[in-house]
This record gives C-alpha cells, structure tokens and sequence, in this order.
C-alpha cells in the first residue's frame, strides 16, 4: 500500500517540478529583446518583480524544422511590412475537397470531389473577416494578425488558413493581406455502440456558412428501448464581438431535463480587454439518497441557476514585444443565485447540502498565455495551437447560504511550456470556505499534462501522453453528494455506481499513441494504448486505501482528412476489478480519450475549486 502511494505521489512531484527545467525558446525572441527587457525590470521594483515571476531567458525552439522554415519565411514577410497601413484584405474560403490553402494549384480533379464540393455551403467570407483582430486602415501588425489566424484555426468547420501580407507594387506605405481559408466538412454524422446502449449524433458545425453550430444526439438504452435526446444550437461570434451564445435541452434516459442558455464572451485572445457572460439555466431531476441507515430512496430536485460576471484584463507592460504583450493583470467579478424548488428532506439530507444560495466572488491574478503550434497531437498531421504559459491568481468572496454568511478563498498557480524532454504543463488549486474561524469544505487541487515530442520507429509516429491528478478533500459536507469519486469524466470510465467514492483521490493516465504512415481513401489509423490507475480513501485513512482501480485499453482513432475535429473510435478495455460488478469485466467503446485535453492559462469567471 505505501508503495502504490509512493509510487503516485511522486508522479505528480515529477510533473511539477517544472521550474527548475530548462525552457525553450518560442522562436520569436532574441538575446537582444530579452536584454531590453532586464534592462526596462531594472527600472522600478514592481517591474523587477514581475519580469522574475513570468520569464526566463534562453528559450529555444521545441518545434520542427518544417514549422520553423513555414514560420521564418512568413515573419520575414511581416517584418518587411511592420506598420504599414492595410489598404484592403482579400478573403478566399474554399470546399474542403481537393483545395490546399498554401497551393494555388491544387483544385478538385476527381468526381467525387467536386460532388462533395457541390454538397458543401462554404463559409461566408464575412463569416471570417468577423473573426478577424484588424480591419482596414489599421497599421499591419504580426502579433495581432497571428493571433487572427490561430482564432480562425480553431473554429470546428475549418481545416486550415493562412495569413500574409501582399505587397503592393510601388508603395511604400500601405499593404494588402490574403486571408485564404480551407474549409473542413461540416455535417458531422456520428455514433457508437455499446453492450446497453447506442446513440447517434448529427452535428451541422457551420450552418449555411455563418459559423454556427447545431447538435442532435438520439440514445436508446436497449433493455427498456428508452430512448433520450440532447439538441444544441450555438452561435459562436456575434458580429465580430467574439460574445459566443449557447442554447441548450437535454432530457436524458431517466427523464431528467435540463434547459439553458449561456451568453459568454471570454477573454478569447490574450489581447483581450474585456470579458464577461451569464449563464441560466433550469433544472428537474430525479437521484438517489441514503438515509442515516444506509437505505437508498429516489429524492426529486428541481432548481434554477444564474450565473454572471463581468472581467477587465490590464496590461502591465509597454512596449511591442510578444511577453509583454501576452501578458496582463486580470480582475473579474461574479455573481451566482441558486434556488431550490424542490430538494431532499431532512431524512436524507440534514446538513441542507442541497439549498439555495448567493455566492459572491472576486478574482485578480497575473497570467501569460501564448500558443505554439505543433501537429499529432489530437488531430493527425493538421496544425494544433498548444496553450503555455502561466497563472498567479486569487479568489475571494462571500457565500450565503442556511441563513449563513461565511467567507471563501482559493489560490491558483499553472505554468505550462515546451521543455527538452517534452511538453508539461500543470495546474495547482486550494480553495476552502471560512466559517467562524474553522475552514469548511477545503479542496487542493493539483493536475498534470505531459506529452514527449514526436518520436519517430520507421515511418510510424508516435507520442506518450501523461496525465496525473490528485484532489484533496478536508472536512467535507457529511453527505455522499460532497464526495470525489473515479467514475467516467472524473478519472476512470465504467466506475459509475456512486457508492464508489472518497474524500480524496489520486488517479493516472498514461496513453501510447501512435499515427500510422497513409491512408485509405482520406482516412488515417491511430492505434493506442492507455492504462489508467486510482486510488480513493476516506476520512477513515491516513493517506488512501490499498485499492488500486484500473482500466486497460486498446484501441484505433480514425481521422478523416476532411472531418478535421471529428474522430471516430473503436476500444477494447479490461477491468481487473469493478466493484458491485465483477472481476476480469471487458467492455467496448467505453474509454474515450478525449481527456487528455491541455490545461489552458486563461483567468475568467471566478469559481469555486472544482471538487470531483
């Protein structure tokens, strides 16, 4: 047992003992810059102390030679045109089939092609310029026009751009830029099929080519033929404010409906100065509670929710460098009303967990967020914008709740970068709630991602992904809600019976994944590997029980060319053990690895350390 916890805790020690690493270079600094900027941090002790908490200097580059070659001959065309005026701005979108953004010449030659092209709305080019940071008449300027093209990258019916200047014949002054976009197939039909259920889910993401999103997800549950549906509609960018609207339903197997509708403009861009949302949303549902016997009884919840906030992010430094730029002190403000219509009596209840409640947050931090870009990571061979940075934040405010006013605070530390042996980046949170002098309902929080660089065994590809996470519950609500467990999205997928759960959690993914060389009629093959470990305990251990939980995992992503954001997935995975269920369990199709995701170095709404 003090092996196994040995053996976790000092994974995670591993993943955060990232400071003391040598940093590589973004590519876009030089010696020269970085001694400007110890110079300027001499000029005053706020500025000294700021420099030594974001940067260090040496940084080398940690992407390959080809992006390197793109990215110099691309900058080199900016600096030549640093400042000058925008005359106009061309924007070509193109189908998705037989087109290439960085090749006039490529155009659709095969039937089948142009038959799909003929099917395809292309995305409106007013679409894309409102996702534009520049407009005409603005002096050109390279960190906000990548910063344009890595907002469009991102967008799920896009499979490619790119951004340069044109110059223009005998001018000095002025300077045209090609905005030339590749559209990705967006009518995304998708499904899997499991041993008690399937479901089939149809996503238009790019409806008539104006950016929005449309999402229809049919479940039926095969033992009862009960059948569920969740439908979506999102508008991602309203008129170029980058406000992103959301509409929701959702009424799942067992009759629970949720409806929403989130109205949210995020600090989208390190450039960003202004942020907010509000989010509503309605709620029935029907769970089950133990009494103080231990005897379960369904109890019927119903409540509505209101969420807002409202953020401004200030920037720190002068000067036209990327680092000073990126990087900014944040300050939000939120605001959340809870009320209960219906709720669990005091039988199964008698703490009042489940009550309404006001909370009232505040948050200011210093963050640093740039992008790198990188390929074979979740996506075969298409370019991926990779989050590093890093974040200082605090948390307060007030929460009322059982005609009781107590105080809340948390701190937030996450740094992220590409180092020699890979790319980690981590995420450290505490928060706990302050009542009467005692701390209440405590969370530390400490998460990991970790991914080598691309490793080459002939022509295969091929990437190790780790990705541990310890939570750290301390006098926790005596009630099996306020509890972590390891079930699907929280750590390990098929332990979802509840009565699996703790007061603290420790859990490990390790995920070989490979990229196969070809493909079959646009299709390519990414076989992998993941073994995921836990470890839960209670009040009752020290540390954590000698129960070590685990799932074993084969299993192909398959990536289409042309459905750039979509994977379809076929798994095999084998539980030792899973308690309430058996030994030696196979199943298939219920490991996603779709939780490796990169943590992200934004500072938003202000929130409650997430305990789960």
């Amino acid at each position: 047992m003090k092996f196994k916890f040995l053996y976790f805790i000092l994974l995670l020690f591993f993943s955060c003992q990232i400071s003391q690493a040598q940093v590589k270079n973004s590519g876009n600094d030089s010696v020269k810059v970085y001694k400007n900027i110890e110079d300027l941090s001499k000029k005053s002790k706020f500025n000294k102390f700021v420099y030594r908490l974001l940067f260090k200097s040496k940084r080398s580059s940690a992407a390959t030679q080809k992006n390197a070659r793109k990215r110099f001959f691309i900058k080199k065309s900016f600096d030549r045109n640093e400042g000058k005026i925008i005359r106009d701005i061309r924007i070509e979108t193109l189908d998705p089939f037989g087109y290439a953004v960085d090749n006039y010449k490529d155009v659709p030659e095969k039937k089948l092609e142009k038959f799909g092209n003929a099917l395809h709305m292309k995305t409106k080019n007013w679409t894309i310029r409102n996702l534009l940071l520049f407009k005409k008449n603005d002096p050109l300027d390279s960190l906000v026009a990548k910063e344009s093209e890595r907002l469009i990258r991102r967008q799920r019916y896009v499979r490619s751009v790119i951004i340069k200047p044109v110059e223009i014949p005998n001018s000095k002054d002025s300077v045209d830029i090609s905005v030339r976009v590749l559209d990705s197939w967006s009518l995304i039909p998708t499904g899997a099929v499991s041993g008690s259920k399937g479901n089939f889910d149809l996503t238009e993401r790019n409806f008539f080519g104006l950016g929005h999103e449309i999402e229809n997800n049919f479940i039926r549950r095969f033992d009862d033929q009960k059948r569920a549906y969740e439908a979506k509609y999102t508008i991602n960018n309203i008129k170029n404010t980058f406000i992103k609207t959301t509409f929701a339903y959702m009424n799942d197997l067992n009759d629970n409906i949720t409806r929403s509708a989130r109205i949210e403009r995020q600090f989208f861009s390190p450039l960003t100065r202004l942020a907010g949302g509000a989010y509503f949303e309605n709620r029935f549902y029907v769970d089950s509670l133990p009494d103080a016997t231990g005897t379960f009884s369904n109890q019927i919840f119903k409540l509505q929710t209101q969420q807002y906030w409202l953020g401004h992010s200030f920037k720190i430094f002068g000067g036209r460098n990327e680092d000073f730029r990126t990087t900014n002190l944040v300050t939000t403000l939120g605001y959340k009303n809870i009320a209960y219509y219906d709720k669990p009596t005091l039988q199964y209840d008698p703490s009042k967990f489940f009550a309404s409640e006001k909370l009232y947050l505040a948050t200011i931090g210093l963050n640093t967020r740039k992008f790198a870009e990188d390929k074979y990571l979740f996506n075969f061979g298409i370019i991926e914008d990779v989050p590093f940075g890093q974040v200082y934040a605090i948390t307060a405010g007030l929460q009322d709740k059982n005609n009781n006013r107590r105080a809340y605070i948390s701190g937030r530390f996450a740094y992220g970068n590409y180092f020699n042996f890979g790319y980690l980046g981590t995420n450290i949170e505490w928060g706990s709630f302050i009542n009467s002098g005692r701390s209440e309902e405590t969370t530390l929080r400490i998460e990991a991602n970790y991914f080598t660089s691309l490793l080459s065994i002939g022509s295969w590809r091929i990437r190790q992904f780790i990705k541990p996470t310890l939570v750290l519950g301390n006098h926790r609500a005596p009630i099996i809600k306020d509890r972590v467990t390891i079930s699907e999205g929280n750590g390990i997928s098929g332990f979802d019976n509840p009565l699996i759960n703790g007061t603290k959690k420790v859990f490990t993914s390790f995920q070989t994944q490979t990229y196969l060389p070809g493909n079959w009629h646009g299709f390519h093959f990414s076989p992998f590997f993941n073994m995921t470990l836990g470890l839960l305990g209670d009040e009752t251990n020290r540390f954590f029980n000698d129960k070590v939980y685990s799932i074993f995992s084969l299993g192909v992503l398959i990536n289409n060319d042309y459905l750039v954001f979509n994977s379809f997935q076929i798994s095999f995975s084998f539980y030792p053990s899973i308690p309430f269920q058996g030994s030696n369990v196979f199943k298939t199709n219920t490991f996603k690895n779709n939780d490796l995701s990169l943590p992200d170095f934004q500072i938003g709404e202000p929130t409650i350390v997430p305990y789960n």
